[in-house]
């Protein structure tokens, strides 16, 4: 998934989106253990793709409430 698409999706669809990632994660490696998974790539994309949504999770979570500092750059101590 690009995270193109993913930006434009709300943070309650992220989060549905991210839980129905991380259980197809844990399926694969079930599988993978029990030696039915054929396509053993599988595990490392939906791992790239769950980071992914974390990411842009994070972005907008970062937008919604800045911390302490604000939203300033570099800022001295």
């Amino acid at each position: 998934m690009k995270a193109s698409e993913l930006r434009g999706l709300s943070r309650d669809e992220l989060d549905a989106k991210a839980t129905a990632m991380r259980g197809e994660y844990f399926g694969a490696r079930v599988r993978f253990a029990t030696g039915q998974l054929e396509n053993t790539a599988k595990l490392r994309l939906l791992r790239r793709d769950i980071a992914r949504l974390e990411t842009i999770l994070r972005e907008k979570a970062g937008r919604a409430a800045p911390g302490p500092q604000g939203n300033k750059v570099g800022a001295s101590r």
